[in-house]
């Protein structure tokens, strides 16, 4: 696989797992890290791919939220709750964990639907996930010398 395939195949990746359809990009980064791709742009991809999906699900909660009770609405009911309720105890500070699985995708359709702004969402969830694939790629760096 050549190196412009590889980086379109981990942003379709990173936005897959962002929005709740499989994907699993952090494998992926570690894979190519593995072969030999250098580090920054796969790092730099995967955030950027990664925080447009949480977008599209900020989007989803800010401005559709009235289909929540639809089959193709990406978040369970139960799901939004829980993720309201941690925003509401946690407040703002709890993007920065948007990354974590199962409950990072509910915890950014919250954010729309309780109206958090374009740019503090940006800058918060952008700065949990970029923390994370370069925590990745340090850590995979760190073991493979």
């Amino acid at each position: 696989m050549d190196g412009l395939s590889a980086v379109l195949l981990l942003a379709l990746s990173a936005f897959a797992s962002a929005t709740l359809l499989p994907g699993s990009s952090e494998a992926l980064l570690l894979a190519l890290l593995a072969a030999g791709e250098p580090a920054a742009p796969l790092v730099a991809v995967a955030t950027a791919a990664n925080l447009a999906g949480s977008l599209v699900n900020w989007a989803l909660g800010r401005f559709l939220i009235r289909f929540r009770d639809r089959r193709w609405f990406p978040v369970s009911g139960t799901a939004l709750a829980r993720a309201e309720r941690g925003y509401r105890r946690w407040g703002l500070w709890s993007l920065l964990f948007a990354w974590v699985p199962v409950v990072g995708d509910p915890l950014t359709v919250a954010a729309g639907l309780l109206k958090v702004g374009f740019w503090p969402f940006l800058l918060l969830v952008g700065l949990g996930k970029a923390a994370r694939y370069t925590l990745l790629a340090a850590g995979f760096s760190a073991v493979a010398g």
